[in-house]
């Protein structure tokens, strides 16, 4: 076994996870993530840790999704026992086909996300993480060799995160202490309000509210979005490629949208519910061992010189105690560019210009 998968499997089970001897387990391993299991399991045994194991597979997904009638049971009990009694809740990602699930009807998908909504709640109430192990089909879908591929993955995750930490931690405070955020690019003039909201600095653990590996970015939960946003990255979304997305925002809530491929995946996304017209996100990547675009969200939505958006749900780590920010079944990203013609403000002065943050050498007052 390749040294860095054992690596890889440490940082999850020690910094990500925290996991702790008596700790209950959820593993959920993709088709082609069978290494870093066997890695894995190995350390949560050493560990003392209680491991259940389940198989996940966006083929075995889509034959279930496309032969059911759309009536599913709302939160089957096993399932959501499952997730009620665990601790930690670690999602290995790496499958055969990224696009598995890309003809599955798009009413059937939006009705299990309304009848699993409680299963979900109770995954994301764990200590969850999810990270993803190099496959093949990966690799072909980053446009990049296999071996290539494995060393980029490598780099995002093998990394002295501490250290990361630090640095991300002056924007952390900075949002803390805003109330207003506005995104400016050529075809992008965009504000949101983060007024009594609390960024995450996400440094890939738990304790840090994190529950990506790799991560490195810093993110909070807006309201009242008002302006236009045009997402420069093309990203595989439900299985189709999605490219030039842009929305306009008014109230706080989408009202025209438009995509240069595949636009009808965003109108999909939209239709699900009331708040997945909304924001759930705003979120800026810091990973600069992230040096390029992969098709992967895990990955582009941390790399450094990018602002990401996501439709859909807020995560309550942004929230305050008995507060609910917005609710929905869905969380979908849509990531910017920010390396040229661009800056972030919060209260008016600039944090970020041309992907140099105010702190880092090269920033132009």
């Amino acid at each position: 076994m390749d040294e860095r998968i054992r690596e890889h499997a440490e940082v999850l089970v020690d910094w990500s996870a925290r996991i702790e001897s008596g700790d209950n387990v959820v593993l959920s391993v993709d088709e082609g993530a069978h290494d870093l299991a066997v890695a894995t399991a190995e350390l949560l045994g050493e560990r003392g840790a209680n491991l259940v194991a389940t198989y996940s597979s966006g083929e075995v997904q889509r034959a279930y999704l496309r032969s059911h009638d759309g009536e599913f049971d709302v939160d089957p009990a096993h399932e959501l026992a499952l997730f009620e009694n665990a601790d930690a809740y670690l999602a290995l990602g790496g499958g055969h086909n990224t696009s598995a699930t890309a003809d599955v009807p798009g009413e059937r998908r939006r009705a299990h996300a309304r009848a699993t909504e409680e299963i979900r709640e109770a995954r994301l109430a764990t200590d969850w993480v999810k990270t993803v192990h190099p496959t093949r089909s990966l690799a072909q879908q980053a446009g990049m060799a296999y071996e290539e591929y494995q060393d980029f993955v490598y780099d995002a995750v093998l990394r002295d995160w501490d250290s990361l930490a630090g640095e991300m931690d002056r924007l952390k405070r900075i949002f803390d202490d805003g109330d207003e955020v506005r995104l400016v690019t050529d075809d992008t003039d965009l504000t949101m309000s983060i007024e009594g909201r609390t960024a995450v600095n996400s440094a890939a653990s738990v304790a840090y509210d994190s529950h990506n590996l790799p991560s490195g970015e810093v993110f909070t939960a807006p309201y009242a979005t008002e302006g236009e946003v045009r997402f420069d990255v093309p990203m595989t979304i439900r299985g189709k490629r999605v490219a030039d997305v842009q929305l306009v925002f008014e109230d706080g809530e989408v009202v025209d949208f438009a995509a240069g491929q595949n636009e009808s995946v965003i109108a999909d996304v939209l239709e699900t519910d009331d708040g997945a017209r909304r924001l759930g996100e705003l979120g800026v990547g810091m990973n600069r061992g992230i040096d390029r675009f992969t098709d992967n969200i895990l990955f582009d939505e941390k790399m450094g010189d990018t602002v990401h958006l996501a439709l859909g749900r807020a995560y309550d780590a942004n929230l305050p105690n008995g507060e609910s920010g917005n609710d929905s079944a869905v969380h979908v990203d849509l990531i910017t560019t920010v390396a040229e013609d661009s800056l972030l403000e919060v209260d008016g002065e600039v944090v970020q210009r041309n992907g140099q943050f105010r702190w880092e050498e090269g920033f132009e007052e």
